[in-house]
């Protein structure tokens, strides 16, 4: 089954094609982005209505260059996924309009998927992809969730974030730095060349039981710091370094630390780790060492489809659209709002 994959949650358009002949990255036939990160970086953050009207004018051209790519036609599609969210409610209009209009016109089916089930699954894309079940921590601009994965569709939350997501705190340190959107590869950068031991930042909610995350206090502590550095004039380029790696280091550290309690409250010894946060590199470093004491393992996508994109959506849509999975005729799905525990496995 060729299932054509549309992401259109936020500001990236992303658009693949999947076949479920072949397993893990060999079934990947196609895939092509469209980032908007230039055009929202302006602004500081993304803007709803602009990221809406690109995907609008992005979105065809890659569906024609994705097919182009895979030696195929429409009329060689046989279903078609497309992320209904959670997400911008007019950025998931325009992919789930798009996916209904053309559904119709090609009398195949269509499914709307959830954009976080996308990002779990993300790894499956790979050769060397984990077996069910395992731990998944999804860590985005968006999201920070521990969750364990039995199989498709079987989704327990273990812990999140009761306020702001890692890849958000990250995007808020940056702007405290002067550093532009978004902020979590600039601060990363920027923390290389920052010296540990000049200060600790606190790691939040890890002197308690539990599995939920928080980073807002992080992020006051941040700006507390760079306050008092501004107030003594010693705010210089070392001193932004210096702030930016125990930032950086508080939230790694608290990310693997609660990584580490859900692979012993749960048993398993496989992690999956995916979203944008994920492609951090004193991230992977860290929960490698850590799985490494407990005999388990970590597993994460390769760095582009760490990031929103087609391919997750397609491979997902292609797992549950293969079972039998439809939107009912003509209704589209756009849903801001999506917990993912509330998703249920193919019937």
């Amino acid at each position: 089954m060729r299932v054509l994959g549309i992401e259109t949650s936020c500001d990236e358009t992303g658009v693949a094609i999947y076949d479920t002949a072949f397993t893990g990255g060999q079934g990947l036939l196609s895939d092509a982005l469209y980032s908007q990160i230039a055009m929202h970086a302006e602004y500081g953050g993304v803007v709803p209505e602009l990221a809406s009207r690109d995907h609008t004018r992005k979105l065809l051209p890659l569906i024609e260059q994705v097919l182009q790519d895979a030696n195929l036609t429409r009329n060689d599609l046989d279903g078609i996924a497309y992320t209904a969210g959670p997400g911008l409610v007019g950025a998931l209009m325009v992919g789930a309009s798009t996916a209904h209009g053309m559904a119709k016109a090609l009398n195949i089916p269509v499914l709307g998927v959830h954009h976080m089930e996308g990002h779990l699954l993300a790894p499956m894309l790979e050769d060397d992809a984990p077996e069910f079940p395992f731990v998944a921590l999804l860590v985005s601009g968006g999201h920070t969730q521990l969750v364990e994965v039995q199989g498709l569709g079987h989704y327990q939350l273990l812990g999140e974030s009761v306020d702001d997501a890692a890849g958000e705190a990250f995007d808020k340190a940056a702007k405290m730095l002067g550093l532009a959107y978004p902020g979590g590869p600039l601060v990363a950068k920027l923390a290389e060349q920052g010296d540990p031991k000049r200060f600790r930042f606190p790691r939040p909610m890890t002197d308690r039981p539990g599995l939920d995350f928080s980073f807002s206090g992080l992020k006051t502590h941040t700006l507390t710091a760079i306050r008092q550095l501004e107030a003594a004039d010693e705010l210089d380029d070392q001193a932004k370094a210096d702030v930016a790696r125990a930032f950086e280091e508080a939230v790694v550290d608290t990310l693997v630390i609660k990584c580490r309690r859900a692979l012993d409250q749960t048993g398993l010894k496989r992690i999956v780790m995916a979203g944008g946060v994920s492609a951090n590199t004193r991230l992977r470093e860290r929960l490698a060492l850590e799985t490494q004491k407990r005999q388990a393992r970590a597993y994460y996508p390769r760095g582009r489809f760490c990031t929103d994109n087609g391919a997750m959506i397609a491979y997902v849509g292609a797992q549950r659209l293969a079972a039998g999975e439809r939107d009912d005729n003509g209704i589209m799905q756009a849903t801001p709002r999506w917990p993912l525990d509330t998703l249920t496995a193919p019937r």
